[in-house]
């Protein structure tokens, strides 16, 4: 196991830096300038040529994309990820501000949906092929393809705007201390929404793998033992079936932060997903190149992190 620890780790450099090399370029190259989007068109207008210059040198415009990125990498693995082209705070700074309401909100979204998904999968396999199976099957399926940003939008307009039961943003409610159930009341919404998605997924992937459990001999021999179907169900065919499962789990951490992008812009979520968004319209190469850092990382750990879950928990596999 250690060996092959070691093995996937030393796969994931070359893939962490290809990632890192393809994002900088297409950020680098593509049509815009950062200075015009730093000081605006009608601050630029007003500047001499040899200002311009200046300032373009002085922020490294200048130099091409690769040299940029050679300087930008050589720093990154020292910890300095620099500043934004607007100043102020430190990229490293920005990033340990916003980490935590996007953990806060990934968590609260995966804890959702395995409450949801794996009972919702567990009742549409002990009722295969009845109208309960076809109901929440339906609800599954209108889970996964409604999307995300839609879902939001209406939620926002019922439960904000025409209820008036939930706030439509922040993290707080501005001008008031902090307290729990406030920070509770911002994040259900955006958390649910978020969890919508991923409750499909596990409701699928429970279903399918409680289904091709019943039907083996451990769960048949349960039952001729005389267990009530409720031990059965859940000490012998559940826990099997969950195996799998992990997986999913493993894999749904960049898939989360993925989603955030969406529901912290469209719900003013001050997390990792809004700063990207905002660094994006910016073109605050910087920030967006330090969310990539933590997006890439995320992933290859949670790979790695799958793998090593999938054979503590099941015996049977070993990696050589």
């Amino acid at each position: 196991m250690t060996k092959y620890i070691i093995q996937r780790v030393l796969v994931s450099i070359p893939i962490f830096f290809g990632i890192t090399v393809i994002v900088y370029a297409l950020y680098a190259l593509a049509p815009g300038d950062p200075l015009a989007m730093l000081l605006g068109e009608r601050a630029m207008l007003e500047m001499t040529a040899e200002e311009i210059e200046a300032a373009r040198e002085s922020l490294g415009l200048n130099d091409p994309w690769h040299e940029r990125y050679v300087a930008w990498f050589s720093r990154a693995i020292r910890g300095d990820l620099g500043y934004p082209l607007t100043g102020g705070y430190t990229v490293m700074e920005l990033l340990q501000q916003r980490i935590g309401p996007t953990l806060l909100l990934m968590a609260t979204a995966f804890v959702v949906s395995l409450l949801v998904g794996v009972p919702m999968g567990i009742v549409m396999a002990l009722k295969q092929y009845s109208w309960i199976d076809y109901l929440v099957t339906v609800l599954a399926f209108a889970q996964l393809s409604i999307p995300s940003f839609f879902l939001a939008l209406g939620a926002m307009y019922v439960f904000s705007l025409k209820l008036d039961v939930f706030p439509t943003s922040g993290l707080q409610t501005i001008g008031e201390p902090f307290s729990l159930w406030d920070r509770i009341h911002h994040l259900i919404m955006p958390s649910f929404i978020l969890a919508a998605y991923f409750a499909g997924v596990w409701a699928r992937f429970t279903r399918s793998s409680m289904l091709e459990t019943m039907h083996l001999e451990f769960v048949t021999t349960a039952r001729a033992k005389g267990l009530r179907e409720r031990v059965v169900v859940v000490r012998h065919a559940l826990r099997n079936a969950l195996l799998p499962m992990i997986t999913v789990a493993s894999l749904s951490l960049g898939h989360l932060l993925g989603g955030s992008i969406i529901i912290e812009t469209i719900f003013q979520w001050p997390g990792l997903g809004m700063l990207g968004w905002q660094a994006t319209l910016n073109r605050e190469y910087p920030i967006l190149m330090g969310i990539i850092l933590i997006a890439s990382t995320t992933v290859l750990a949670s790979n790695l992190l799958a793998d090593i879950l999938y054979a503590v928990v099941d015996p049977r596999i070993r990696y050589n």
